[in-house]
C-alpha cells in the first residue's frame, strides 16, 4: 500500500551553490508576490468594470488557476523582471510558486464557503525575506544521482551531508517515486525535502504492534508532558525535555546582541545567525523528542486513548502560552495519528469537553469545583485521593474502552 510521506536530509553546498540556491529563493518569493499582485489588480479592474454595466466575456478575467497564473508570469517577465532570463535561473520554480500562490487563493476561498475543514484562513499575504527563504521543483526535476548526491535543475549535482540509502534503495526496485522536492535554507544551512510516495509494507509489518499489546489512556500536561495509564494496570510518566525554556536565556542574550549591532554590517549577519541557530537547535531537540515518544508509543501500545485538545485555544493564555507552544502538543497528537495507521495501532479521541481530570475514576460523580490548581483531591462522593493527572488518563482509557465495547 503507497503512502505519501515526506524524507529529508541536509545538503552540503559549495558557496557558489548555495549563492544560486540564493537567487531561486528569491525568484520563489518574486514570482509569488507578482501572483498576488496580478489576481488583485485584475480583480479590482473586473469589479470597477461591473460598475460601468460590463458583463459576461467582456469583463477582465482575473487569473485565478495556476496555469493562468503562469501564463501572466511568461507575459511579464521579459520586460519587469529581465534578471530571470539573464541569469539562467530554472524555469521549474515560477511554475511551482504560481501553483502555490493559486492553492493559497483556492484554500481562502474554501474556507470562506466552509469547503474547507479547520480554522478559517484569510487572504494570502506578502512573502517577504523574514518570511524564510524556501523554493520548490515539481515532480522529480530534484533527484537523488546517489546515496551522498542530488541534482538540482540550474544548481547542478549537489552532496548531501546524510546518506539516503533509504529512498535510493526503495526507487531502484520501483517501491517509491519523487512527487516534489522542496529546498529551504535556517541558519545558513540548507536542507532538500521530498515529498515521496512510498509502498511501507515491508517496514510497517516488521513494527506492527503485537495483538496483545495493551491499550492506553494519555492525558497530556505541562509539569508532566504525558502520563500513561495501561489497561494491564501499569502507568507511566513522559517528560518533555522543554528546549525552549532551557535556551532562553541564549536567546535573550543573541537576540539582544542582534538589536544592538549596526544595520547591514557583518556583526549584524552574524549575530542574525547565531539567533536562527538557536531557534533551530529548538525545534530539533522538540521534533526529536516527539517523533522518538510517538514511535515508541503506536509500536507499542494497541490503542490509545487522548484529548482533543483546543491548542489554539489555550495557547491565549499568556500566562501559560509559552509552555504549550514548547510542549508541542497539537504535533504530539497529529504524529500519533498517522503512525498509528502506519503499525497497526488505534487512536480514540475524547470530546472536547470531556471531563477526564474532574471525572472520580471510582464513582464517576464530577467535581465541579477542580481547579487547574488542584493537582490532588479527594471525591466528595466515595472520599478516593486522586492524582489528577492519572485520574484523568484512566479515565480516558475508561471511556476507549467502553467506546469500543459498545
Amino acid at each position: 500500500m503507497s503512502h505519501k510521506q515526506g524524507f529529508r536530509v541536509e545538503l552540503a553546498p559549495t558557496e557558489e551553490q548555495a549563492i544560486l540556491m540564493g537567487r531561486h529563493c528569491g525568484l520563489s518569493r518574486v514570482v509569488e508576490n507578482f501572483c498576488l499582485e496580478t489576481v488583485q489588480k485584475k480583480k479590482a479592474q473586473q469589479e470597477a468594470e461591473k460598475t460601468y454595466g460590463i458583463t459576461g466575456d467582456e469583463l477582465t478575467k482575473v487569473p485565478w488557476s495556476a496555469p493562468a497564473l503562469e501564463r501572466e508570469w511568461r507575459a511579464a517577465h521579459p520586460e519587469r523582471y529581465p534578471w530571470f532570463a539573464d541569469g539562467k535561473l530554472s524555469s521549474r520554480v515560477p511554475k511551482e510558486a504560481c501553483r502555490v500562490r493559486a492553492a493559497g487563493i483556492k484554500n481562502f476561498f474554501d474556507s470562506k464557503t466552509g469547503n474547507r475543514k479547520g480554522a478559517k484562513l484569510g487572504w494570502p499575504k506578502w512573502r517577504k525575506r523574514k518570511h524564510g527563504s524556501r523554493f520548490r521543483y515539481d515532480a522529480d526535476r530534484a533527484k537523488p544521482l546517489g546515496a551522498h548526491a542530488v541534482r538540482l535543475p540550474a544548481i547542478g549535482e549537489v552532496a548531501t551531508r546524510e546518506d539516503m540509502s533509504w529512498l535510493t534503495d526503495r526507487m531502484a526496485t520501483g517501491n517509491a517515486r519523487i512527487l516534489g522536492a522542496t529546498i529551504r535554507e535556517q541558519a545558513g544551512r540548507w536542507w532538500i525535502s521530498f515529498q515521496v510516495e512510498v509502498d511501507r509494507d515491508d517496514i510497517n509489518k516488521r513494527h506492527q504492534v503485537d495483538d496483545d499489546a495493551p491499550a492506553c489512556g494519555i492525558d497530556l500536561g505541562l509539569k508532566t508532558f504525558a502520563v500513561i495509564r495501561d489497561s494491564d494496570g501499569t502507568r507511566e510518566e513522559i517528560h518533555a525535555p522543554k528546549p525552549l525554556k532551557a535556551a532562553l536565556r541564549q536567546l535573550k542574550r543573541a537576540n539582544r546582541k542582534l538589536a544592538r549591532s549596526a544595520e547591514d554590517s557583518r556583526n549584524r549577519a552574524k549575530a542574525r545567525k547565531r539567533v536562527g541557530q538557536l531557534h533551530l537547535r529548538v525545534a530539533d531537540r522538540r521534533g526529536d523528542f516527539l517523533h522518538k515518544t510517538t514511535t515508541r508509543l503506536t509500536r507499542t501500545k494497541s490503542a490509545i486513548a487522548v484529548e482533543t485538545l483546543h491548542v489554539k485555544g489555550m495557547v491565549k493564555n499568556r500566562r501559560l502560552s509559552r509552555a504549550i507552544s514548547d510542549a508541542g502538543f497539537g504535533e504530539f497528537i497529529r504524529q500519533l495519528g498517522y503512525k498509528a495507521d502506519w503499525y497497526g495501532s488505534r487512536i480514540w479521541k475524547a470530546d472536547r469537553w470531556f471531563p477526564s481530570s474532574k471525572t472520580c475514576g471510582h464513582c464517576e460523580q464530577i467535581n465541579r469545583a477542580l481547579a487547574l490548581a488542584d493537582r490532588v483531591w479527594v471525591c466528595t462522593g466515595c472520599g478516593t485521593l486522586h492524582d489528577r493527572d492519572d485520574n484523568a488518563a484512566g479515565n480516558l482509557l475508561a471511556a476507549m474502552l467502553a467506546d469500543t465495547n459498545a
